[in-house]
């Protein structure tokens, strides 16, 4: 015995009587009740399940099963077979998907009118839904474009009707997708504006949308896929960008709109104050490195003059050889870990000097003590400030 399917003909019905055909527990452990009628909407064609109470048990998912009815799958009081229950659809929960599945119902003709570029997959998401369209250049004007003309058409609150008919006289009917079954159909109507086969919850007029935004769009396997949301999702959206905006705008004590600009500025200023210190770096790397010549031993020293023989020492390989010995030496750590020799201090290892030939020099480093590293990073940034 099939389930008949109460939100076929009423989305709004909220509270229905109906009796147990069956009860089952399935491979998971959950128990799946089977009813002879039903207002809950299982998930299908883009939708999300309803969720809500029958009886004293909690549904928490419900799996359309064709031709054997509804499973609602419940936790708590497992009724019999037989039984009358009553069922209680959470409200506000069905009042989103139905807004969002009739406000894509809504974008998707008027990307048709506009742009003759037709939907190829919709999805209800846990905060925004997704569709998938034919859009040939996307840009956020023609987008933009569509959006306006859904809204017009949901704030004129034109009326929504619901058909049942034959696969015969839909033939006839100019929807504006193909159905995707055979045999009776059920068409959801929009007055002057849209005609399609749909299963889902729907308004009884455009009205009851309230309002379609479009937060972001990309291109993806070859179609432009969009994020959108309609109704009470885009009231919740707009307070949690408009708490961040406000948050962003305190930081700056300046009005919410003038934020994008200073935010511009603060990352502009940033970019050249790292490249300042980048600068500084370097120059106080190269200012260590002749610390390092001159505190080197004389074998160091002597090897260095016989290279440059030929031409000039390239003072850059010191740099990054001096470069390299500051990472380590900022390693966490690194500045408490002695090795013991003769004089007491930290050995570091190779100084490499290239000149202006091909020759290279690698040597150690004799002892050096680097208990000025900290120091010269607070001049650094003294500098910086300034």
């Amino acid at each position: 015995m099939a389930t008949e399917r109460l939100y076929y003909h009423d989305s709004r019905l909220l509270e229905f009587d109906a009796t147990v055909i069956g009860v089952s527990e399935r491979d998971d452990g959950q128990v799946a009740v089977i009813l002879d009628r039903t207002a809950f909407y299982p998930t299908g064609g883009g939708q999300p399940t309803d969720t809500g109470t029958l009886g004293e048990a909690r549904v928490v998912d419900c799996i359309d099963v064709e031709s054997d009815g509804v499973l609602h799958m419940i936790q708590g009081s497992v009724p019999e077979i037989g039984d009358r229950v009553h069922g209680k659809i959470d409200w506000l929960r069905r009042l989103g998907h139905l807004q969002q599945h009739t406000g894509q119902h809504i974008l998707s003709a008027a990307f048709v009118r506009l742009f003759d570029a037709p939907t190829h997959s919709f999805r209800v998401l846990e905060h925004e839904c997704e569709i998938d369209v034919a859009l040939e250049d996307p840009t956020d004007e023609r987008i933009e474009q569509a959006v306006d003309l859904a809204n017009q058409i949901i704030w004129e609150n034109r009326p929504m009707t619901i058909r049942h008919v034959t696969s015969e006289e839909a033939a006839n009917l100019p929807l504006r997708k193909e159905p995707s079954r055979e045999g009776a159909l059920r068409v959801i109507e929009i007055e002057d504006f849209d005609l399609t086969p749909c299963g889902g919850t729907h308004a009884k007029s455009t009205g009851e949308v309230g309002v379609i935004a479009v937060r972001s769009w990309e291109r993806a396997k070859g179609l432009t896929r969009m994020q959108f949301m309609a109704g009470i999702r885009v009231l919740a959206d707009y307070r949690k960008a408009n708490r961040t905006a406000r948050e962003v705008a305190a930081l700056f004590s300046a009005g919410r709109e003038d934020s994008p600009v200073l935010v511009g500025q603060m990352v502009g200023e940033n970019k050249k104050l790292r490249r300042r210190v980048s600068e500084l770096e370097q120059v106080a790397c190269r200012v260590e490195a002749e610390d390092l010549l001159r505190g080197s031993s004389p074998t160091v020293r002597e090897g260095i003059e016989s290279a440059s023989d030929s031409g000039r020492v390239d003072r850059e390989a010191v740099t990054d050889s001096s470069r390299g010995l500051s990472a380590q030496r900022d390693t966490p750590g690194s500045d408490r870990k002695k090795v013991s020799d003769p004089e007491g201090v930290t050995r570091r290892r190779l100084v490499e000097v290239s000149c202006s030939g091909s020759n290279r020099l690698s040597k150690h480093c004799g002892s050096v003590r680097f208990t000025r590293w900290r120091h010269r990073a607070a001049r650094l940034r003294a500098i910086v400030r300034c």
